[in-house]
């Protein structure tokens, strides 16, 4: 147990609690106005060390710059590149200039909750949960470090992603943007295949079976900043995709005269495929190409009074991945087996992420109920 000593300042007596740590070095808090705020506050460090949540003073007063430094390098090990690479830029922008040179115990929820409203002003969503995401972790890192009692951060609300519809193509479609673009084989795989971007640009000759149709995902080459890094997929979990017929002649094409270790879809001039820019790379010329031709067929309808023709929807290639979906769904693959293909980590998550696409099926549902009891009440 400690003990409270008095001792005068030229405002008055003071007094302060001089007690043991749980390390038993001894530890002292001055400032006190009156004895038994002293004693009071020796009883509650007491009732901390025996309940293990003592919080020395001194602790509380890292800053969050060094804390969050000290975060990012464990969190740079544990992570993608291209996580890392999107929240240490969060850090950079907006948690460091905002907080880096407070003490860690200095933090209210109230203060975070306004920096929060205040960033979903001008921010996306994705961005803001970033952001306050970054802020959170490092703060739980001091709650774990007994830092603080409890992290400010959590339960403070942040904007809600609102669900874009995604931009499905149909056969047609994938097999003009294909003729249209610089890669015509390495579109109709992605489209019909499903695989992220970085999956199919890693692939290798070795990871190919073509007697099976299938290929094995095992690497993942991901654009981060504009240089790619080569890691393992998403997931961190090796699978095994198949690929339809059609495609044998572009495998085929693909492979040949390569070793194993070659990229099986390498760009024209070597190396990693890239889409190119966003706006003029290759995809996205693609792209206006064949809008161009429709926007017209469309154009000359109308002046004809005769039904318009749908007109491509902006795609990227990630969009693709979409469409993979889509027309497995349609050709009647179930949940499982459209998961097994993305590479999902639940059939939940397939649910969720394309439950436009399984609308339909409840109309189908119903209609096989009738039939089904039609037969066997007659």
């Amino acid at each position: 147990m400690g003990s409270a000593y008095s001792y005068d300042t030229k405002a008055g007596r003071r007094w302060e609690a001089r007690y043991r740590k749980p390390d038993g070095k001894t530890a002292r808090k001055g400032g006190f106005l009156r004895k038994r705020d002293a004693e009071a506050y020796i009883a509650e460090v007491e009732v901390s060390k025996g309940a293990g949540t003592y919080i020395a003073p001194s602790d509380a007063h890292a800053t969050i710059e060094a804390l969050g430094k000290a975060w990012l390098a464990a969190h740079k090990a544990a992570v993608k590149p291209s996580t890392y690479h999107s929240d240490d830029s969060a850090w950079r922008i907006h948690v460091e200039p905002q907080w880096g040179s407070r003490r860690v115990g200095s933090l209210r929820h109230t203060e975070v909750a306004a920096w929060v409203a205040q960033l979903s002003a001008t921010k996306s969503p994705t961005t803001v949960k970033r952001c306050h995401g970054v802020l959170a972790a490092i703060l739980d890192g001091a709650v774990r470090d007994r830092r603080i009692p409890s992290n400010p951060a959590r339960d403070v609300k942040t904007p809600r992603k609102t669900a874009k519809g995604k931009p499905y193509l149909t056969h047609k479609q994938v097999e003009r943007l294909a003729v249209a673009s610089r890669y015509p084989d390495f579109v109709r795989f992605l489209a019909y295949t499903g695989l992220r971007w970085g999956e199919a640009t890693g692939l290798r000759v070795k990871h190919l079976d073509a007697q099976r149709r299938r290929v094995s995902i095992e690497e993942n080459a991901v654009i981060v900043n504009g240089h790619v890094e080569p890691g393992t997929p998403k997931t961190h979990e090796k699978r095994s995709v198949p690929y339809p017929a059609f495609l044998d002649d572009a495998i085929k094409r693909a492979s040949s005269k390569k070793r194993p270790g070659d990229l099986l879809w390498p760009a024209l001039e070597g190396g990693y495929l890239s889409p190119g820019n966003a706006v003029s790379g290759w995809f996205a010329g693609a792209v206006k190409r064949v809008r161009a031709e429709d926007i017209k067929a469309a154009d000359d309808a109308r002046a004809k009074g005769e039904d318009e023709p749908p007109v491509m929807p902006r795609v990227t290639p990630h969009d693709l991945r979409h469409t993979a979906a889509s027309l497995a769904i349609s050709a009647g693959a179930n949940v499982k087996a459209v998961q097994r293909m993305l590479g999902h980590a639940s059939a939940v998550m397939t649910l969720d992420t394309y439950a436009d696409l399984f609308e339909d099926d409840l109309e189908e549902v119903a209609t096989a109920l009738d039939k089904q009891r039609t037969a066997a009440l007659r």
